[in-house]
């Protein structure tokens, strides 16, 4: 492999250099051969060079004009033998007649120059360059993007002298003809036999493409070309050869819709479209194009015999109509994108081997490479495994009494649903006309945009997005009433909300990998991992999972699915390379393409019951005693009292000067624990600085003892209880059912995958990929977490990691007292700007009219 390490795009460095990788094949892991165990943090991130031209050592990087030195290469090229380099800010190639072994190996030939110390005027003839970027050479042939000459130079031999004259010409009618220098003065003059700035120009053997960046465009000759300013035979990127635009959507891509004036609109690119592409290169089956002003990669499955051809496959986008490159990022929307494993911002050349396909990233100083699979897995295809899918939730509460001819309307995305009253309705038969209009829309198919569940009994019509992520969140929601209607319509918001990517995932997070729909088996057969084991398998059922070349632990595969751990050896990354190795019975072995995976330190998601969004929580009642809660916050200030009291009893302590927030916590704890005929227990809680009460006996017996907290007056320490009497004991470990609902005010707990790193060092040390968690018991996320249940905030007691658990949390909370009675109570957990999924659990409030 032979990398050009400078650019003409503005991006550093430049080094001014040619890097050879000797045997870079052998450098990868051979197409669908295992990676080992333990093999690094990234096993696929490889490659050191052996030898570097145009500077003496790996430390340089001036530029000379010499024998030796480069100024600005921007192209390189082998033919097995010799060493080609376009040394671009010199006006020069430079040639080895074999490949060079050694630093600062000299070259043996010089052309567009009279020798290796001299750069002479810029002329236009046979010999000349202009900044070249291109050169090639195949069967005997050599060839020179002369860039800034706008035009191909050809030599029928390779040349073997110094300053040799080129035999051909192409996209000018002659070696002499001198082009306006300065684009903003020159004539666009495309035809299907002139060029502007070509910067690449390589061929098959039987092919010449010539990547004619200024025209926006690719050429191909069908045939080596013999004859000056020989037309091309084919153009990709317009829709003939007289068309130049970059991204001629309108004249190239199918219309997506119209606009206000009902015409026609397109998308801003298509499979079809270029914007100053950088490189053309076949396989000799296949075309690849680096589309540099797109970020992406363009391949054809066939070398295109006619003009303006959809590509087949696009690297780099997630579709033909996408752009996700951005250098744009902040506090609230980190850019996950940049430097990620499936984005290719700005390439600019291409190399392939036979098996691998190589793509220079100059803006993130690297090069990528490419392997086909034989197995196809979608974009995305890696979710957080207790969210699955995040969908943006809606609903419509219809309050007040029942009028004959009143209608109410619900508006859904410019879509209105209106039904009329009739003298013997109910809220609920109104909740499920409503809903059966919306799902039974559209012949049947139901409304494009959302699902709707009446929530009978609490005159509530629910509203999921269909499409999972961001996209739900712009989907509108407007209700209206008709003149003079007893009844109301309220909507949650202008918008559905809460859909997020499930996609994006954290170090330590439980996942499962979907298989493509309609597409090939993931597995042969079903294999779970031994719950018994000391630690998750590598392989499950012949299969290996890789990120970055990190083999996961398995948790369980299928032909359509697999459930793995994401390793947390990718917390120091933002992106990471997933795909699936899969050893079949008879021997063979099958690979799956890889997919980009974006990595965050936290992106929480809650387990639950299969079925559709939301879905019921898999939830358990927290404690077989009563409890309650006291915070402790503010900031610390010498001779400020707190006080607790229990019943009749007060517990004070007064504030030191070396105090903290949790000193003043133990120390109240303390006071509680030293009375023997104190009827609660205090401890402090896991998270934040809270005290824990709990009645020492079990059962309701417990419930109602009184507690208050307070402080002295303009004290700065603050103290505050979550609920005015311990409540809520319940059988500790039961699940929590209709039959069985959460309290206000009670402490349950749930379960999480995704909330990252854990603290303090003791808890951090103790992380390993695939085993179980053996403590300590208190743990908190690097990030905090925080709740909310039925619309209002629920205080986390905790959210360890859990002992005895590969890559499950533990979520205990504490109901609001004020929680309103609801069968379908939607919980969220949030860290930093990640909110999980959306789950739900039934609550019963006894006394409902509490703030």
């Amino acid at each position: 492999l032979f990398v050009a390490d400078a650019n003409r795009v503005g991006l550093t460095p430049l080094n001014n250099r040619i890097l050879l990788f000797k045997n870079s094949s052998a450098s990868l892991p051979g197409a669908g051969a295992p990676i080992p165990p333990n093999s690094g943090s990234c096993p696929v991130c490889t490659g050191q060079a052996q030898v570097v031209v145009g500077q003496p050592d790996f430390t340089s990087s001036d530029f000379h004009i010499s024998q030796t030195g480069l100024r600005l290469p921007t192209g390189v090229a082998s033919d097995g033998q010799h060493l080609a380099v376009a040394d671009t800010s010199n006006n020069r190639v430079l040639l080895w007649n074999s490949i060079p072994t050694a630093n600062g190996q000299p070259a043996d030939i010089v052309l567009g120059q009279s020798d290796f110390n001299s750069l002479r005027p810029v002329v236009v003839d046979a010999k000349s360059f202009r900044a070249p970027q291109g050169v090639w050479l195949q069967n005997g042939k050599f060839y020179v993007a002369d860039t800034q000459n706008h035009r191909v130079l050809i030599w029928n031999s390779i040349p073997t002298q110094n300053d040799q004259p080129a035999d051909l010409v192409l996209g000018q009618p002659n070696f002499s003809t001198a082009p306006e220098p300065d684009l903003t003065k020159a004539a666009l003059n495309a035809q299907a036999n002139t060029l502007l700035n070509p910067v690449a120009v390589t061929s098959d053997g039987t092919h010449l493409f010539v990547t004619d960046l200024g025209h926006n465009r690719v050429m191909i000759w069908n045939s080596i070309p013999t004859q000056t300013q020989q037309p091309a035979d084919v153009e990709i990127g317009q829709k003939d050869f007289q068309s130049a635009t970059a991204n001629d959507t309108t004249n190239l891509c199918a219309s997506n819709g119209t606009d206000s004036n009902n015409n026609p609109t397109y998308p801003t690119v298509c499979g079809k479209t270029l914007n100053l592409p950088r490189f053309a290169l076949s396989d000799g089956t296949r075309l690849y194009i680096a589309d540099g002003g797109n970020d992406r990669v363009l391949i054809f499955n066939t070398i295109p015999t006619q003009n303006s051809p959809a590509a087949d496959v696009i690297l780099g986008q997630p579709d033909e109509f996408t752009s996700v490159v951005t250098s744009n990022s902040d506090l609230f929307t980190p850019n996950l994108k940049q430097s990620g494993a499936d984005v290719t911002p700005t390439p600019t050349s291409l190399a392939w081997d036979g098996t691998n396909l190589y793509v220079a990233d100059p803006s993130d100083r690297r090069v990528l490479v490419f392997t086909p699979g034989q197995i196809t897995i979608p974009i995305n295809s890696v979710r957080n495994a207790a969210s699955l899918e995040i969908f943006a939730l809606g609903s419509v509460t219809l309050a007040g009494t029942i009028q004959a001819d009143d209608t109410v309307t619900v508006t859904i995305n410019g879509t209105d649903y209106t039904y009329k009253i009739v003298k013997d309705d109910t809220i609920d038969k109104i909740l499920q006309a409503l809903a059966n209009m919306i799902n039974g829309a559209n012949n049947g198919a139901g409304d494009p945009n959302v699902l709707a569940r009446p929530e009978l009994g609490f005159s509530i019509l629910r509203l999921v997005a269909r499409k999972g992520g961001d996209a739900g969140n712009s989907i509108t929601l407007t209700t209206k009433v008709s003149t003079n209607a007893m009844i109301t319509a309220t909507a949650s918001g202008a918008t559905l909300s809460g859909g997020k990517s499930a996609a994006t995932i954290a170090p330590g997070t439980l996942v499962t990998i979907q298989q493509e729909q309609g597409g090939a088996n993931l597995a042969d057969t079903s294999a779970a991992a031994d719950p018994n084991a000391n630690g998750l398998p590598m392989e499950l059922g012949g299969v290996q999972v890789y990120f970055d070349g990190i083999r996961a632990p398995l948790l369980y595969v299928s032909p359509t699915q697999i459930n793995a751990q994401m390793p947390f050896e990718v917390n120091d990354r933002t992106s990471t390379s997933a795909f699936v190795r899969l050893q079949h019975s008879n021997g063979d072995v099958s690979v799956t393409n890889a997919v980009g995976v974006p990595i965050v330190q936290q992106n929480p998601g809650l387990f639950a019951e299969p079925g559709s969004d939301p879905r019921h929580a898999i939830a358990f009642h927290a404690s077989s005693y009563a409890t309650g809660t006291i915070s402790v916050d503010g900031t610390i200030n010498a001779n400020d009292v707190a006080t607790i009291n229990i019943e009749d009893r007060s517990y004070s302590y007064t504030v030191q000067s070396g105090d903290t927030l949790a000193s003043v916590r133990d120390a109240l704890i303390a006071a509680i624990n030293a009375n023997p005929e104190e009827k609660v227990v205090a401890y402090p809680a896991a998270a934040f600085t809270r005290i824990r009460l709990r009645a020492k006996v079990p059962g309701p017996d417990g419930n109602g003892i009184p507690i208050t907290a307070s402080v002295s007056s303009s004290a700065q320490v603050i103290l505050t209880a979550t609920n005015s009497a311990l409540c809520c004991a319940n059988v500790a470990g039961s699940r929590i059912t209709p039959d069985n609902p959460a309290v206000a005010g009670e402490n349950i707990y749930i379960y999480a995958t995704g909330l990252g790193i854990v603290q303090p060092d003791d808890a951090k040390l103790a992380l390993a990929t695939g085993y179980q968690y053996l403590g300590p018991a208190l743990n908190d996320p690097n990030s905090s977490v925080s709740s909310l249940a039925g619309g209002r905030t629920a205080n986390v007691l905790s959210a360890g990691m859990m002992v005895g658990a590969t890559g499950v949390y533990q979520v205990v909370l504490e109901l609001n007292t004020g929680i309103p009675t609801d069968p379908e109570t939607q919980v969220t957990i949030s860290q930093d700007i990640y909110t999980s999924n959306i789950v739900t659990i039934p609550v019963f409030n006894p006394t409902p009219s509490s703030p």
